[in-house]
């Protein structure tokens, strides 16, 4: 079994190599700013190239689907043929599908050249990683530099919607791609000079059938998922579901068969790399599902402006960036089990008083609550993240990377669908015996569906002051409904997250993983 402590090293990292992470951590942010950095922009999209209701649902959301379908295919392509090699290809074409989004006339063209910045996105995070991992053979050094890595994730989503908003206020909305040109050019420049290059000694040809079966997996049961995330739970939306679920079973078949595989399945077997594979995805999954509800909870009950909201959320932005920075200190001085398992715990005591603060539509106790469920979910992240490429073979790294990449996506959307999903069916079922006088069947109806519809329902009555406390009285019930809705997400989040920790003390126990070679202090 390949352990991190099998292949530690103790060699410091010199200038050259922190450049270098410096450098892979600046693409990682231009790759994460372009999954946000859209949203502002639709406005003067939809003025400039009135595009229908289904084309600019897939200008939102084409770029995350190739994002997610590629992953695991650039992954091992970067395995195959070298890191270095898939990330330049990478950032080229990078390049060239922002100045093609930026100069589209036609929303079918936008469409097209989003789709390629997907593809050329999917080769940035697994390439990046990995190649981390082979810069930095001292052990708590690379902890530091995924770190850092993961703080430029962290960032890219938050500093996207922000630059947008600047650069939409003085040029063209092509301006939001433009700026990714010049950071792919540094990258092009330097990383020739600055990144060792690395590949599978026993690289094979890539099984382009099995690209095809991952895509046919992969991009379905996103797109279904995403859609029952927008739509909320409809039976139409399980169908793209089973269908990848079908082609997933076929892949699998296929991945047993090939003496080079797309995916190694031996990696599973290896109870560190599965359990963290796990832990990974399921803090993934509720951040991301329980923020939706907070992002909502902020508008719709407590009635605050979209800019409010982002204001009142920058703490909590700030604990985020500065856990990410400084993850590696737990890391190293508790080692990656002991911080992995306190830190679900810390996060399942936030998610716990982030229920409480819910059911009592608290500000403070929501804010302060996503600030320590950032302190247990940061270092988690990043150090499973670290867990899985570490406990994989090196010539493996690339596929490790990926897959904790495709996990991370999966995760995401699975949260916000299905704790969308099930917020939204407390919500209704609360909301089934309120009182809603003086509104026709069809308002009545949407009032009971969703907080959305309830507040929309109440504007459009003249409320111009939707401030909590204030409106009519199906109004304040719809808030508490959904309040009752985003703290059984919580609770539940909360419960899961121990039983996992158990789980994963149990499966870490098992994996005999020796953390000595971890320092401590450094």
């Amino acid at each position: 079994m390949q352990t991190p402590s099998q292949h530690p090293g103790h060699e410091p990292a010199g200038r050259r190599e922190w450049i270098g992470a410096c450098v892979l951590s600046i693409a990682c942010l231009i790759y994460s700013m372009d999954l946000s950095i859209l949203f502002l922009a639709v406005p003067a999209i939809v003025v400039d190239l009135d595009p229908s209701a289904s084309e600019l649902l897939w200008i939102n959301d084409i770029y995350g689907f190739m994002v997610a379908g590629f992953l695991v295919t650039m992954g091992t392509l970067g395995d195959r043929i070298g890191r270095r090699r898939v990330l330049l290809i990478g950032a080229f074409a990078f390049g060239i599908a922002s100045a093609l989004a930026a100069f589209s006339s036609t929303a079918q063209e936008l469409i097209a050249a989003r789709a390629l910045l997907g593809i050329a996105g999917a080769t940035i995070a697994p390439s990046t990683l990995s190649l981390i991992v082979n810069l930095f053979k001292n052990e708590a050094e690379r902890n530091r530099a995924i770190g850092i890595w993961g703080t430029a994730f962290a960032l890219g989503g938050l500093i996207g919607p922000l630059l947008g908003g600047f650069l939409l206020q003085y040029f063209h909305w092509g301006s939001v791609f433009l700026i990714n040109i010049p950071i792919m050019l540094v990258l092009l420049v330097v990383a020739p000079f600055l990144l060792p290059e690395y590949k599978s000694p026993d690289s094979a040809k890539l099984d382009l059938f099995s690209v095809v079966l991952s895509l046919a997996t992969v991009l379905p049961v996103i797109y279904g998922f995403k859609h029952m995330a927008a739509d909320g739970f409809q039976s139409q939306h399980l169908v793209p579901i089973a269908v990848g679920v079908a082609f997933g079973y076929l892949f699998i078949r296929r991945q047993k068969r090939l003496t080079q595989p797309l995916i190694d399945l031996k990696l599973f077997a290896i109870p560190a790399f599965t359990a963290s594979l796990l832990v990974n995805l399921a803090g993934m999954f509720f951040v991301f599902g329980v923020f939706l509800y907070q992002n909502l909870f902020l508008q719709f009950v407590l009635g605050l402006s979209p800019l409010e909201a982002a204001l009142w959320s920058i703490p909590s932005s700030i604990v985020f960036t500065v856990m990410s920075l400084q993850a590696y200190r737990f890391t190293n001085r508790f080692g990656p089990v002991n911080t992995v398992l306190i830190g679900l715990i810390i996060n399942a005591a936030g998610m716990l008083s982030m229920s409480i603060a819910a059911y009592s539509e608290n500000l403070y106790g929501v804010l302060g609550s996503t600030m320590i469920i950032a302190i247990g979910f940061v270092p988690v992240v990043l150090t499973t993240t670290g867990l899985i490429v570490g406990t994989a073979p090196p010539e493996r790294s690339g596929s490790a990377s990926a897959i904790s990449e495709t996990s991370a996506e999966f995760g995401g959307a699975l949260g916000v669908a299905l704790l969308g999903s099930f917020g939204t069916l407390v919500y209704r079922i609360v909301m089934a015996g309120a009182d809603v006088t003086g509104l026709n069947p069809a308002q009545a109806a949407t009032v009971r569906a969703t907080i959305g519809g309830a507040v929309e329902t109440a504007r459009g009555l003249g409320g111009s002051a939707l401030q909590a406390g204030e409106g009519p009285v199906w109004l304040e019930a719809a808030r508490q409904s959904f309040s009752t809705g985003f703290a059984s997400c919580c609770l539940l989040a909360s419960l899961v997250l121990l039983i996992l920790a158990a789980t994963a003390r149990t499966i870490y126990a098992r994996a005999h993983i020796d953390e000595s070679a971890i320092g401590s202090g450094h």
